[in-house]
């Protein structure tokens, strides 16, 4: 516990690199943890899910989410069957996405520790789940909603704040006082220019602000996004190609087929077949016609949205994919590569170098779409290489994340926290941004050690 009775902030993840969000606030017998997610990527960071967790569960009151990708909730379920059983705290959205994200996340790993021990290609005897899908499904009963803006008491003079971030639905910033200190999580902040969702509210101030950094070191492009992708969609379906768009479930595939539904509608890309290839993506784009609030889509484009793509439900009808050819698109999760459905459709296309494959968002290193986008020709997959001759493409302008501009322009906002502790990013981002907040805003900033524990009461 802490000691001597001041409010202590430790960074058990998100800490020199993208994912794993946890930052755990202690005052007295109060532990409250901030976000509680999967590290992913390189190996040695997912290693760091299957450790026991740097605090005892059982002893933690309450979970604050700021929103619903597994980089940030996706060890929930883990903690919950280690003993945790307090209150879990998000908005009303957070909580009908994690309903399909986290028991997603538990089936896709028990049917990738089935493969991995049929085929025996992992380097586990007995691959096992980190957690299943009734882990998942019990974790979701311990969620609670609070609505933006609404001031929550936690108890004990403690409490928290909900602020709408953009990036994804349900998506906030969580202001925390606690002992008379304010510290301020940014959570991942929205592009200002998204298509889908609204910009972010201002930063308001705080004692401590801790600040995501995972565009720190970049600047997106002016270029519109559906100018960006019409060219590389024409090239592909000329040459009769299939284009293969790995996507994140949620926010990213709704954001490809808004633009997707848009170029058809102008006719500057010919109508192929587009199949949306994630039972979760079907359902979260459902949950965007239920938060109109939360976005500035209108409601027409909001059904073509939701009606330019074929759903694919069953493995069948997913396998069934693999037997075609183009054009057409599919959409398919992870955004990343790092599992699901878009795997084996990338054994199937990705040898024939009319087909296409687009990364449509950030690649966290260790990712097999890091090494795509850093010019990798071969990619691991199942336990074999796998030759890789379709072209690649990174698109630039369908972030869901601010840059380094936007960053500094939110931060600017409020007057200058005592310290700026800069997490979410790949060492170079976070310390990229690092350098501009101390130059450009003269104000102190940090890029936390993993597992440091820093004092909320003092400057640092």
């Amino acid at each position: 516990m802490t000691s001597h009775g001041q409010p202590t902030l430790r960074f058990l993840g998100a800490a020199g690199t993208v994912t794993g969000s946890r930052y755990l606030v202690e005052w007295g017998h109060r532990r409250i943890l901030i976000d509680c997610g999967l590290f992913q990527g390189f190996k040695q960071l997912r290693r760091r899910n299957r450790k026991r967790f740097p605090a005892r569960p059982s002893t933690i009151d309450t979970v604050l989410l700021t929103h619903a990708h597994l980089d940030h909730s996706g060890y929930l379920p883990a903690l919950i069957r280690a003993g945790f059983r307090g209150r879990v705290l998000c908005t009303p959205a957070t909580k009908e996405l994690c309903g399909l994200i986290l028991p997603d996340s538990g089936y896709l790993q028990e049917e990738e520790a089935k493969y991995a021990r049929r085929k025996k290609y992992s380097e586990h005897k007995k691959p096992t789940p980190l957690y299943t899908l009734k882990d998942a499904q019990a974790a979701l009963k311990q969620l609670d909603t609070v609505s933006f803006n609404e001031r929550v008491d936690l108890d004990d003079g403690i409490h928290a704040e909900f602020i709408p971030a953009g990036h994804l639905l349900g998506a906030a910033q969580i202001r925390l006082t606690i002992n008379g200190t304010t510290v301020h999580f940014s959570g991942d902040l929205g592009h200002d220019k998204d298509p889908l969702m609204r910009a972010p509210v201002p930063f308001g101030g705080a004692d401590v602000l801790v600040c995501e950094s995972t565009y720190g070191n970049r600047k997106h492009p002016e270029i519109d996004a559906e100018a960006e992708l019409a060219p590389v969609l024409k090239r592909v379906f000329a040459r009769g190609g299939a284009v293969l768009i790995p996507s994140f479930a949620v926010g990213r595939a709704q954001g490809l087929m808004y633009h997707i539904a848009r170029l058809i509608k102008r006719d500057e890309i010919p109508y192929v077949p587009v199949y949306l290839n994630s039972p979760m993506a079907v359902d979260a784009t459902e949950i965007y016609h239920r938060h109109h609030d939360e976005h500035h889509v209108s409601w027409e484009d909001c059904v073509n949205m939701f009606r330019v793509a074929k759903r694919v439900n069953s493995v069948e009808q997913s396998k069934d994919l693999n037997t075609r050819r183009g054009p057409m698109i599919i959409i398919s999760a992870s955004g990343m590569l790092t599992g699901g459905r878009i795997l084996h459709h990338l054994v199937s296309f990705g040898g024939d170098r009319r087909n296409a494959i687009i990364l449509s968002g950030f690649q966290a290193g260790g990712t097999r779409g890091a090494s795509l986008a850093g010019g990798a020709r071969s990619l691991r997959i199942f336990g074999k290489e796998h030759r890789i001759e379709a072209e690649v493409v990174q698109l630039e302008t369908f972030s869901g994340h601010a840059d380094a501009d936007e960053i500094l322009s939110w931060m600017r906002a409020a007057p200058p926290p005592r310290m700026t502790y800069l997490t979410h990013g790949e060492p170079e981002a976070a310390d990229t941004l690092r350098r501009r907040v101390a130059h450009e805003l003269q104000r102190n900033a940090r890029v936390p050690e993993h597992l440091e524990t820093i004092r909320l009461d003092a400057p640092k």
